[in-house]
């Protein structure tokens, strides 16, 4: 069950494009913002989402091909999704949920198997320190949490995004942009942002991921639409345990998200099981 699925904290990003002007009876096009520009405009739109719906595909170091879906509210904080990495050693998907500040984890038959008939484990982060007492990346937990729209706004770190053009994704009308980041330049992002220790630190830790990895520096392409939302985006790079290419849709946004508890019934709780195996 520990090794059934890998996480990977991936990002998305907003952008902008051009507007047309009508004077004199004539159309002209305004000056098209720079790619940079673009980037940093964007990204102000990324506070605006509170809820999310994307598919996530691609390879991630440590879980080989990785397909997954979820849905995610931000506040409050709650996740759903599902994955399938072909290094996992659980038949099916992996279902992941994120509700009042606790982790579940559904393996299916075979983990019923070794949960004595329950096809849930339960993570109570707050009460274990799970991040730090048990390998929860191994467990999916990397993903658990993340804002892939905030996230995406390392895009403004780059020191070069350039347009590729237009292009039509999942039948929308996008701009795709592309640049480089490096880990040491989206740190210096991010202290340059002021924000709060809870979020800083929400932010920080999709970079730990990165670090973990051995990727240092990556490829990013966006594509983003006509309402400055991102509807796709890639990062690349070379991580210590092999390529990381993931590929992110976001399907919708800010629409209502309901995650609820497995039942108690079907689910074992690890600080229990824990509990009991010190006592014995």
């Amino acid at each position: 069950m520990e090794r059934g699925a890998a996480g990977a904290v991936i990002a998305a990003l907003v952008l902008g494009g051009g507007a047309v002007a009508c004077s004199k009876g004539t159309e002209e096009k305004s000056p098209e913002m720079t790619p940079a520009a673009a980037v940093a405009e964007a990204a102000k739109t990324t506070g605006k989402i509170t809820s999310m719906h994307y598919r996530m595909t691609g390879k991630v170091p440590g879980a080989g091909q990785v397909q997954a879906e979820a849905r995610m509210s931000v506040k409050p904080l709650a996740m759903s999704m599902k994955m399938t990495a072909s290094e996992q050693k659980t038949q099916g998907p992996v279902e992941i949920r994120l509700v009042d500040k606790a982790m579940y984890i559904g393996g299916g038959a075979e983990a019923a198997k070794e949960m004595g008939g329950k096809h849930w484990i339960k993570f109570d982060l707050a009460a274990l320190g799970a991040d730090k007492q048990l390998n929860t990346q191994q467990l999916g937990a990397g993903q658990a949490g993340q804002n892939p729209a905030q996230d995406s706004t390392f895009l403004t770190s780059s020191k070069h995004v350039t347009k590729v053009g237009e292009e039509t994704v999942d039948g929308v009308k996008t701009t795709h942009y592309k640049g480089d980041i490096t880990l040491a330049d989206m740190r210096a992002y991010l202290k340059a942002q002021k924000l709060d220790k809870a979020t800083l630190a929400q932010r920080e830790k999709s970079l730990d991921q990165y670090a973990k990895m051995g990727a240092d520096k990556m490829a990013m392409d966006m594509w983003i639409d006509g309402s400055n939302h991102t509807k796709q985006f890639r990062m690349r790079g070379d991580a210590t345990q092999g390529p990381l290419d993931m590929t992110i849709t976001f399907l919708d946004y800010n629409k209502p998200v309901t995650v609820t508890a497995p039942s108690a019934k079907d689910t074992a709780d690890l600080a229990e099981m824990m509990k009991g195996a010190r006592q014995g």
